[in-house]
């Protein structure tokens, strides 16, 4: 039986992304009655995931659960390594002869695919592309969307879905003093985007943004939501006894907004129409080598209430377009020396024990999306996280401890091969220079796009 987790012999764990399943983690770690050593690893210079690259920037207060990560941060036995790859500048078994245990909470970092004729037309695009390009994500700054077109798709009915619907529906003096990324707003004040056409597979009972996300719509300077089909929203029996039930409180939230939307006056002078369409499936992008129009089919819903799947009818319509986003679910990539479970795009795990033909690998776990999928809000992480690390702590007496539990070897290893890793001060460093440059914009921060441009503020280079 091993002694980690005590004073002598601290237990050493290393967790792969630095998102809010990750610091939750992370909390639950140095909060246990065990002396814990916790090394988090980030391929960005940049901590906190999709609460800085994916929360939308309209919508700061969801950004204030940074407050609590720093809290994290902040204890003595906390490390942040960012701007490591981890299979890339690490391998996984060099964490290993480092780490007693290493949590994978690295996320669901790229679209599921519509699987459709025509998906890969210029002009159609996944959310996440566009998601990280307006929230200045490293990865997605060498993307140029043609907002020229008057009518825009959004395939799928999630919060995710929403925030794209909302942004292109938002004037530019509505975004212009949030955290967006200034190229966004530039393209943004440009765009003569008029229609933004929601599609969702079901109906409006199986919708899952939520309503603040759809209330929204009511109150936007020069947009206003219609429906598509209003008859829409004449339910089934399977639909009405869904929003019937007790515990069904999302789909009666949004069930209220929708019938305040229906009493709307047609006679509105804004510009821009969101347009929400039910009961719809694509099932074909349309043009000659860029994106003209998309081929829907009309559904309709069998099953019982809650388990109700959309058929299609054959009964299809066109309807033209010249830009797309699909957001229909997402899925994580796979890091070498870790089981992956390409069907499901997560990291096959039993309650978050990483697992390899059913038999659990011992030292690997899972937290967040990476272990269930793409589901829930941020604080739905926490549960998730302190599960995780609970196993963590009961498997502890029986891993085997790693042979160089030192994280000064780790830095010496990178060093060695010219990683330029940034610890959590280097990132504060940064920090204030985005809230300083954003101050003069009058804006809480504008942020850097590219590492290049972050490494230089901690190397004193000058930012062109």
């Amino acid at each position: 039986m091993s002694t980690l987790g005590e004073e002598s012999r601290p237990l050493r764990v290393a967790i792969i992304g630095s998102g809010p399943s990750g610091f939750y983690a992370a909390e639950a770690l140095l909060k246990s009655d065990r002396v814990v050593d916790v090394d988090m690893y980030d391929r960005l210079p940049i901590p906190f995931g999709l609460v800085r690259g994916g929360v939308a920037p309209d919508h700061p207060k969801i950004k204030s659960v940074i407050k609590l990560y720093e809290k994290t941060a902040a204890h003595e036995r906390f490390h942040f390594l960012g701007n490591v790859n981890i299979g890339k500048n690490l391998s996984v078994d060099e964490l290993r002869t480092h780490y007693d245990a290493i949590l994978f909470s690295c996320g669901a970092e790229t679209d599921r695919r519509l699987g459709i004729p025509g998906e890969d037309l210029t002009g159609s695009y996944t959310a996440t592309e566009f998601v990280g390009w307006y929230n200045g994500h490293p990865d997605y700054q060498d993307r140029t969307f043609d907002l020229s077109h008057e009518v825009a798709i959004i395939i799928g009915q999630g919060n995710v879905a929403m925030d794209v619907s909302r942004i292109l529906s938002k004037t530019v003096d509505e975004l212009r003093t949030t955290d967006m990324a200034q190229h966004a707003l530039d393209a943004l004040a440009e765009s003569k985007i008029k229609e933004i056409h929601l599609i969702g597979r079901r109906g409006p009972i199986q919708a899952k943004f939520t309503k603040v996300e759809i209330a929204e719509f009511g109150e936007l300077t020069d947009c206003d939501p219609v429906f598509n089909n209003p008859e829409d929203l004449t339910l089934n029996t399977a639909s009405q006894v869904e929003l019937d039930d007790a515990k069904n409180t999302l789909s009666q939230r949004n069930w209220k907004v929708f019938q305040e939307f229906l009493t709307r006056s047609p006679a509105s002078q804004k510009s821009k129409k969101f347009i929400i369409h039910f009961f719809q499936s694509p099932i074909e992008l349309i043009g000659n080598n860029k994106l003209e129009k998309i081929l829907l089919e009309k559904n309709e819903l069998t099953g019982e209430a809650f388990s109700q799947k959309a058929k299609g009818t054959g009964e299809t319509q066109e309807l033209s377009c010249g830009l797309l986003f699909r957001s229909v679910g997402y899925r994580g990539i796979a890091i070498p020396g870790v089981p992956f479970d390409d069907k499901r795009g997560i990291f096959p795990n039993r309650d978050g024990r990483i697992t390899d033909n059913n038999q659990t690998v011992p030292g690997l776990y899972a937290a967040g999306w990476i272990k269930r999928g793409p589901s829930g809000v941020i604080g739905t992480n926490k549960p998730d996280s302190i599960a995780t690390v609970q196993l963590i702590l009961a498997d502890a007496p029986t891993l085997a401890p790693c042979k160089n539990p030192s994280t000064d070897s780790v830095l010496d290893l990178l060093k060695s091969r010219d990683v330029r890793v940034v610890s959590f001060p280097d990132w504060k460093k940064i920090d204030q220079a985005e809230i300083e440059n954003g101050q003069a914009k009058g804006k809480p921060r504008e942020k850097f796009t590219s590492i290049a441009e972050m490494i230089a503020v901690l190397d004193g280079s000058p930012v062109s």
